[in-house]
């Protein structure tokens, strides 16, 4: 999920003045090489700043940061290994990073696979992550005492969001629909503006579990959301193609005029 790293370049990004504050870099030249690490706009140069941080300032009091934005570059670039290695570095560095136990859940739990020999071990390391963050993060200052309550509290919504999808993706791996059905409810109602990623994957767990009539409504929802990317719509629209015929109410048995929007036509009844 994008979100996520949007949500911590947000927090990191308002926090700057304050972390450049307290702690403080030992030196201009580490100054640098983490101003250039926050500025830094593609998975490849994140990385390759964050490496320049660990390599040259070994004792930065920035560590637990410069290891989280490498982890969520290694995801953006959908390098699943090394996202869950420099995840489990950031805990290591700080055992109360919610935003890396939030990370590791979205990445391992959307590379569970039903037939994984430890697909249960996995299950249950999302869980923990999702616990553990949830916990940290009730109770979480904000990152820059000057950040404006809404934007703190839309930002807490949306890592809420994320770790609720992240235990709806665990669910589905185990084909625990009605588990997965709740938490992508609650991940779609949580944040200020759903992600219409997660309308999808709510689609498809209805599709998966015989609901067709509610994958389709979904589906329509995220259709119709002018600032969804391009591509959310197009894959909705796809899936909803798919299993038109298999509605409970057939497009034969309605009036053109209550059929919806983009729908394949109606064909008549032999």
């Amino acid at each position: 999920m994008k979100r996520m790293f949007r949500c911590g370049v947000v927090m990191l990004a308002v926090a700057m003045p304050a972390l450049f504050a307290q702690p403080k870099p030992k030196s201009q030249d580490e100054y640098q090489a983490l101003k250039a690490m926050f500025e830094a706009q593609t998975p490849d140069a994140k990385i390759a700043a964050c490496e320049n941080v660990l390599t040259k300032f070994a004792d930065t009091e920035f560590k637990s940061i410069a290891l989280y934005f490498e982890a969520a570059a290694y995801k953006q670039k959908n390098d699943y290994e090394h996202a869950v290695v420099f995840g489990e570095r950031t805990l290591e560095a700080d055992p109360k990073h919610y935003q890396a136990m939030f990370l590791l859940a979205t990445v391992i739990a959307g590379h569970i696979k039903e037939f994984d020999l430890d697909r249960e071990d996995k299950v249950k390391q999302v869980n923990k992550y999702v616990h553990d963050g949830l916990e940290l993060l009730k109770d979480a200052p904000k990152p820059n005492p000057n950040m404006p309550d809404d934007q703190w509290a839309a930002v807490k919504k949306d890592l809420t969001s994320d770790a609720h999808a992240a235990l709806a993706m665990s669910a589905m791996a185990t084909k625990k629909y009605d588990v997965a059905e709740s938490e992508f409810k609650i991940a779609i109602e949580t944040p200020d503006k759903p992600d219409p990623w997660n309308m999808v994957r709510l689609g498809r767990t209805y599709t998966a579990d015989h609901k067709y009539d509610d994958a389709i409504a979904v589906y329509d929802k995220v259709m119709a959301m002018a600032d969804a990317p391009a591509q959310a719509r197009q894959t909705a629209q796809a899936d909803r193609a798919r299993i038109w015929d298999k509605r409970t109410v057939k497009p034969t048995d309605a009036k053109p005029a209550d059929a919806a929007p983009g729908a394949p036509p109606a064909t008549p009844k032999p």
